[in-house]
């Protein structure tokens, strides 16, 4: 799963997967801002056919973290 997000985020900020890792920031490390976050768990919840809540969202904040939150919810 870490591997699908980071390269999720690596084509929509257009960075280098290899400079991406679990422990990266999305917001502090990539510069992501709000519109990325957004268009970000759209994918995600598009691909995966769930729902992020606002509240989740809030407490995702490295690519290990929505790895993890997506581990769960695809059971």
């Amino acid at each position: 799963m870490l591997d699908k997000v980071i390269e999720t985020l690596a084509a929509q900020l257009e960075r280098d997967p290899e400079t991406i890792t679990g422990d990266t920031d999305i917001i502090k490390d990539l510069g992501a801002d709000s519109l990325d976050i957004a268009e970000l768990i759209s994918n995600l919840e598009e691909e995966f056919d769930i729902v992020i809540t606002e509240d989740a969202v809030g407490e995702l904040h490295t690519v290990q973290d929505v790895a993890d939150f997506l581990e769960n919810c695809v059971k």
